[in-house]
């Protein structure tokens, strides 16, 4: 794992809580139910019989979508389905389905009981403001400080949600730990920038690379950032 965490956590940021223990968490995937809700849609546009098809497409497209950093998530979303040849009247309809996407049960319960013990939670998605806005709501938890591509202009794997977080946090590389779902998006990155990551294996998949922790729910979420970052 190579020693590359952003230089910025030595300052204070604007929050001004250089010694706080700080959780970031990808969205969906993590906290949301992106594949539920996805695959919802889809079927509703192209019919249930299609919708794996669609759904194992999708995730072939985004990556592509995001890849400079140009297009706001909405539009990602919208061209998605057009490249899906959803009839234009319903290109949108993936978009706008977003604020109703299912958080995971366990979800408010974990993030509840690491902010009793002194954890700050933040999220760095790649999304729009608006609708992180609405994910964050169906959660119910508060964060500190959320970090979205629509306001860098760049995607994860790329590392700028990194760099942004710790520009606005100071917080301190040491006190940190980075909370995901996809290898791609936030384990490889992560490993990448030297941050601890506790994987969210859902799926039930192999990893690769190797994550500093795996569970497979939040369940046990408090424990585990815990036994990485050890409370003063």
């Amino acid at each position: 794992m190579a020693d590359q965490r952003p230089e910025e956590g030595g300052s204070r940021g604007k929050h001004g809580f250089p010694r706080a223990r700080w959780a970031t968490f990808d969205c969906y995937g993590t906290l949301v139910d992106w594949n539920a809700g996805i695959r919802a849609e889809l079927a509703r546009v192209f019919g249930e019989e299609r919708a794996d098809e669609r759904l194992h497409r999708y995730h072939e497209l985004e990556p592509e979508l995001e890849s400079d950093g140009s297009l706001g998530y909405r539009e990602v979303l919208t061209e998605a389905m057009r490249r899906l040849d959803a009839p234009a009247s319903e290109e949108g309809g993936l978009a706008d389905s977003l604020p109703g996407w299912p958080v995971f049960p366990e979800v408010p319960g974990a993030l509840e009981e690491a902010r009793r013990r002194g954890w700050r939670l933040a999220i760095l998605s790649n999304t729009d403001s608006d609708l992180i806005a609405a994910s964050k709501e169906r959660i119910g938890v508060p964060f500190d400080e959320t970090v979205v591509a629509s306001e860098i202009g760049s995607y994860k794997p790329a590392h700028g949600h990194w760099r942004e977080f710790f520009a606005r946090t100071g917080a301190d590389p040491a006190l940190h730990v980075h909370v995901a779902a996809s290898l791609f998006h936030d384990v490889a990155p992560a490993d990448e920038l030297g941050i601890p990551v506790v994987w969210i294996n859902r799926l039930g998949e192999s990893p690769e690379p190797e994550p500093t922790r795996e569970l497979p729910d939040l369940s046990r979420l408090a424990d585990t950032l815990d036994e990485l970052v050890p409370s003063a």
